[in-house]
């Protein structure tokens, strides 16, 4: 089954659409939209495009669409064997693509407004506990050691440090990946034990840092042959050519940590995430102070964590009471 991210053999910008470019400038540049969201609507806006143009042989005239062209788009889909989720992420881009035309007064009403689309199937979002948080958190140290005792050509401990640093500022913060990457070293302030985080939309936040996250962000730095400063980054993919942590390095020494943990090496960054928030909640966390600091702009979106709490509630109950 397709995943949710659009996916293509040819190239994403391989068609010339002047409202398709100009609206992704627009999302790039004043909405501030991040990277993923970008290639994502690029990449639904581009196939539709192809696929309209290959139904009735010219490219699509935006203007002019009618609600039963994205019904036939709807059930290409369907007959294509697309999840639920594919298909919301294609319309949450057709969508915003013609509340933008809209604005521009292009569009005076948009022909997807009224469209059934397939509900999106429930899920809980996946999180791990606070044992095995720390069991994470010991991995990298875990790694490093065992790599000096057997390993012929020593490694640096630099990266290892790194690696602690970035789990423990993930799940002292619950920051998203793309928040974590963009962190400099001006948007720490270790006295006051806050940080500042630039999330979607460039809006930004002021989060608490714990201490153990402190600390061992100060120690990967005293491991490097020169202190960051001001606006270099707080984390490196590469030091020496100053290159700055990306998502792909963090997801792929994750993987490897989860399974010296013990834990499945599938869980992502985002699922720390998930983690943070749930144990905030257990710990007696109001709903509203996490939404805070999820950056959730809607409340709805954070409400999923209750339910995770409640059902961990249901099998404590389960489990212990003689009559349940």
């Amino acid at each position: 089954m397709p995943d949710s991210a659009v996916t293509t053999s040819e190239a994403p910008d391989a068609i010339h659409d002047a409202l398709v470019e100009e609206f992704l400038r627009h999302l790039a540049h004043e909405r501030g939209a991040s990277i993923y969201t970008q290639r994502n609507y690029r990449q639904a806006l581009v196939e539709f495009h192809r696929w309209r143009s290959a139904a009735h042989h010219q490219p699509p005239h935006w203007e002019a669409l009618q609600s039963d062209d994205f019904r036939a788009f709807l059930r290409h889909l369907g007959r294509e064997d697309f999840s639920r989720a594919a298909v919301q992420l294609r319309f949450s881009a057709l969508r915003t693509f013609y509340r933008y035309l809209i604005r521009k007064g292009l569009v005076e009403i948009s022909p997807i407004r009224k469209l059934a689309m397939p509900k999106p199937v429930k899920r809980l979002p996946q999180f791990i506990s606070v044992q095995q948080m720390g069991d994470l958190l010991d991995a990298p140290l875990k790694d490093l050691a065992q790599l000096q005792t057997h390993a012929e050509a020593k490694p640096e401990a630099a990266p290892f440090l790194r690696d602690v640093a970035i789990l423990e500022t993930i799940y002292s913060c619950g920051l998203r990946i793309s928040e974590l990457c963009g962190l400099r070293v001006a948007d720490l302030d270790a006295r006051e034990q806050v940080v500042r985080v630039r999330g979607k939309g460039k809006k930004e936040r002021l989060l608490p840092i714990g201490e153990p996250a402190l600390k061992a962000i100060e120690h990967y730095w005293r491991a490097l042959t020169r202190r960051p400063d001001g606006p270099d980054p707080v984390f490196y993919a590469n030091p020496i050519k100053g290159r700055p942590l990306y998502p792909r390095l963090v997801q792929l020494r994750l993987k490897r940590y989860l399974e010296i943990a013990g834990l499945d090496p599938n869980l992502t960054p985002h699922k720390l995430r998930h983690s943070y928030a749930t144990h905030l909640l257990n710990a007696g966390a109001d709903l509203r102070s996490v939404q805070e600091l999820l950056g959730h702009a809607h409340l709805v979106t954070t409400q999923v964590y209750t339910h995770v709490s409640t059902e961990r509630l249901k099998q404590a109950y389960d489990a212990a009471h003689p009559r349940a």
